[in-house]
């Protein structure tokens, strides 16, 4: 299992990651089922509203949030389908996807993972329960030791709402913030 250590190391190096992207005139992608849906909305608005003081918006989508999109592929293509086909659609060499889930297990999840690594976007994940199979599928792994769902949905959302504030201030240029 992953120590303290190297969860900082891992959502720092995604930070880092993100807002080299976002600089690059590129986007972060999210998504996630359940509680990890609602985790992916509220990073989303918090990167495109703001989270802690006014600045300018950063380019964010949550692949979770439009029924029409998710039904219509749900039921066209089925429902592994439903983040992959929006990656497809919306995503861009350089990129970040980053991908949630408490199992590591998410058919929908991986499959939008593979997708993104064969279109050359970069590729986060925020797991649990050692990380499944999602974890060989991402280039940065932020996992939480427990097989817990509510511990690990706890610490995500804890965890996202610091890798918002360090994409902020590696974004803006704030070092003195990002230490």
């Amino acid at each position: 299992m992953l120590n303290d250590e190297s969860i900082h190391e891992a959502v720092v190096e995604a930070a880092r990651l993100t807002a080299d992207a976002l600089k690059s005139g590129r986007k972060l992608m999210v998504c996630g089922n359940g509680g990890s849906a609602a985790d992916a909305q509220h990073l989303v608005a918090e990167f495109v509203s703001r989270l802690v003081q006014d600045r300018p918006a950063m380019r964010a989508v949550a692949l979770t949030t439009d029924t029409s999109i998710l039904t219509a592929i749900g039921n066209d293509y089925g429902y592994e389908n439903v983040f992959e086909r929006q990656v497809e659609a919306l995503g861009v060499k350089g990129d970040v996807l980053l991908a949630i889930s408490t199992s590591g297990n998410s058919k929908n999840c991986i499959r939008a993972l593979k997708l993104a690594r064969n279109m050359e976007i970069h590729t986060v994940s925020y797991l649990g329960s050692g990380g499944g199979a999602m974890k060989s599928l991402s280039d940065i792994n932020v996992i939480i030791p427990s097989n817990v769902t509510m511990n690990i949905q706890e610490s995500h959302i804890a965890l996202e709402h610091i890798f918002c504030l360090l994409t902020e201030c590696f974004y803006f240029d704030q070092q003195s913030l990002a230490k």
